[in-house]
């Protein structure tokens, strides 16, 4: 609070025009060698203190912002990401002499009349949210360009988008007046959490006011603002040192100089010269980046988020996506078709039709798997072939790319490399070798083989190209580049394996009915998960926290392996104790499609326990299902009726679905 008889001024660094020092008297009015207005003002200090903030926030707003500031320059800002409007809800007057306030008038931010803008009733029967909600809508017209619109509707509702406080001081970041900013600062401290958000606040003002001297060449400016300003605020300061160094750079004017003069010069000059270059400065950050900053400090009573009625639309449009059930198109990116409806998929937009049969193989289908990359799929069957098919995204079809032979037992199990170069292949049980296939070439690379006694049925591939396998009858390695057994466990017999996105720990499932997890580098293991049935299959999702089993005659489970706890048992499989493969698949892995002994292929939401798709037309066990981890419209199953069928949305939704994210 000033002392009595004095006057409190608010300086702004823009001189005004008669050549005054910029220093904005509290009231116009008063006389500063009367006695008796200095008395008056004592006597009415405390009364009158909100007010005066106020009113102090209307003169710099009106002789700045209105006479130094042109519409179309108060609008700029629209360029830096960060709302432009100033002054609003400014009360000041209209049409009279200059200076001559009416108090509850609107001071607008486009060319409307103000004569017409009085004679708008306001409506005094608005709640406080409906005028929050006004405020959000005045904001998003103002961004749009409609401050005509968004200038009749706050003087209707009779609100404002802004304290006039907060404007003014908006108005301040955005022109780069950072004296004017930090001292209408002290008007809104009080809104502030503590003592020390106003030190951040000041020290984000200061930083840029310095940076800005710093990256125009003013060395000297720049050093007093670290010197007098800065520093005594004792606020963040290795943050502080770390800008005392930039005095120690080159200015961009000092460092052309240089590079004009090193012309002609040698090797030696010409090299030295360029270590001195003004990129080693960091970036100046725009002003409406740190207009943003500061908001974050403000309540929204004061001075709302910038764009907030579009993120607030974008985050329901997001809910309304999680929430729906058949959601599987681009997600985030996907365009927003109307916001006058809620947002709900058409069944149809799912797999739901077959649009290919594969009919190559002449036995039943054991395995498939798609590549990493989502543009091959390998089918293994009884009749000991491999067959890779290449994906075309925009038909959704698949052609015959070339078959791997060779296996005297069938192909019951395989895993993709990362790089979807190579494929490491199992037989059924007494298989003793892994067989490592080139694809690009279509030859065999190399056979992994500790024992011919082994019994090899299940097998994963590390990020790092090291390869584990194991089988139900005790053997369980892992093995390098080359083929050579690094380490074993003994006595473990695994049922399935999948490699955890650390590239170190491999999880598998036991003939315990357990999900154990082991590291090879210290030769630890755990237990993860104990059921009460046996765990014939298991995969793991991309996020590498959801595992979903399936056991002997209890369908489908739905683990959190982080926390250890049951998500979720599927309805409606039939698992008996052959080996079924499910598969995680679509937008965000947030499906789950398994095969099933009853001839269909069941599609759930991973929020649901029912299944949300029935897929019919094989005719026998349906053994395995793939979902495409890149082109989320498509999977696939296998069976042992021999085909392997292509799933897909409806014709009509094919052409804007097959893009891949």
């Amino acid at each position: 609070m000033s002392a009595p008889g004095s006057r409190k001024r608010v300086r702004s660094s823009f001189s005004s025009e008669d050549g005054s020092d910029g220093m904005l008297p509290e009231d116009s009015s008063s006389v500063p060698n009367s006695t008796a207005a200095q008395g008056s003002q004592a006597a009415n200090a405390s009364a009158d203190s909100n007010e005066h903030s106020t009113r102090k926030a209307m003169r710099i707003q009106k002789t700045d912002a209105r006479c130094s500031m042109s519409p179309s320059a108060r609008g700029s800002s629209n360029s830096s990401g960060t709302s432009p409007y100033q002054g609003d809800g400014v009360m000041t007057g209209y049409g009279g002499q200059e200076g001559q306030e009416f108090e509850g008038e609107y001071v607008p931010n486009s060319d409307v009349d103000p004569v017409f803008l009085r004679k708008i009733k306001t409506n005094p029967n608005l709640s406080t949210s409906d005028k929050e909600v006004v405020r959000l809508i005045g904001q998003h017209l103002f961004d749009l360009g409609l401050k005509t619109a968004s200038d009749v509707l706050m003087k209707e509702a009779g609100c404002k988008l802004d304290d006039p406080s907060s404007a003014t001081f908006r108005h301040c970041v955005m022109k780069g007046d950072w004296t004017g900013a930090v001292n209408v600062l002290e008007d809104l401290k009080h809104h502030l959490d503590s003592t020390k958000a106003l030190r951040e606040v000041k020290f984000i003002i200061l930083e840029q006011k310095y940076m800005e001297y710093i990256h125009s060449g003013k060395t000297y400016e720049a050093l007093k603002v670290l010197q007098l300003e800065l520093s005594p605020l004792n606020h963040n300061t290795a943050r502080t040192h770390t800008l005392s160094s930039y005095l120690m750079l080159p200015n961009p004017g000092f460092n052309n100089g240089i590079r004009r003069q090193s012309r002609g010069s040698d090797t030696n000059s010409s090299s030295r010269t360029n270590s001195l270059d003004i990129t080693f400065l960091p970036n100046l950050p725009d002003r409406g980046e740190i207009m943003e900053k500061l908001q974050t400090y403000f309540p929204p009573t004061v001075m709302l988020p910038p764009r907030r009625l579009r993120t607030l639309l974008g985050q329901a449009v997001t809910y309304q996506n999680s929430q729906c059930i058949y959601h599987n198109r681009m997600g985030d990116n996907e365009t927003v078709r109307s916001y006058a409806v809620d947002h709900m998929c058409s069944k149809q937009t799912f797999p739901c039709e077959t649009i290919q049969v594969l009919t190559d193989h002449d036995d039943e289908v054991w395995f498939c798997k798609w590549s990493p990359n989502g543009k091959f799929l390998a089918t293994g069957s009884k009749d000991c072939s491999v067959i890779i098919w290449r994906f075309d995204p925009k038909t959704l079809k698949l052609t015959n790319d070339k078959v791997l032979e060779g296996h005297s037992q069938g192909v019951c199990f395989f895993a993709w490399s990362p790089d979807s170069l190579k494929l490491a292949v199992c037989g059924p049980e007494d298989s003793p070798e892994v067989w490592v296939w080139d694809i690009p070439s279509g030859r065999l690379d190399r056979k992994l083989c500790n024992s011919q006694d082994d019994s090899l049925t299940t097998v994963a591939w590390a990020p790092n190209g090291m390869i584990t396998a194991g089988g139900n009858k005790g053997q369980f390695y892992q093995f390098d580049c080359m083929g050579s057994v690094l380490n074993s466990w003994e006595g473990v017999r695994v049922q399935c394996l999948a490699q955890r996105s650390d590239g170190r720990t491999v999880l598998a499932a036991d003939t315990h009915h357990r999900l154990r997890s082991y590291n090879f580098d210290d030769l630890t293991d755990q237990t993860i998960i104990q059921e009460d049935n046996a765990i014939m299959s298991f995969t793991i999702d991309q996020t590498d926290r959801y595992v979903l089993l399936n056991i002997a005659s209890s369908g489908c489970h739905l683990w959190d392996i982080n926390e250890g706890i049951l998500v979720q048992k599927l309805k409606g499989i039939t698992q008996g104790y052959y080996k079924i493969y499910s598969s995680f698949g679509g937008i965000n892995q947030s499906f789950v499609a398994s095969g099933s002994e009853d001839t269909k292929v069941y599609i759930y939401h991973v929020d649901r326990a029912d299944p949300i798709q029935e897929l019919s037309g094989h005719t026998r066990t349906v053994s395995c299902v793939s979902w495409n981890p890149v082109y989320h419209q498509v999977l696939v199953s296998a069976s042992d009726d021999t085909t392997v069928r292509v799933w897909a949305p409806a014709e009509k939704y094919r052409n804007s679905e097959n893009s891949a994210v």
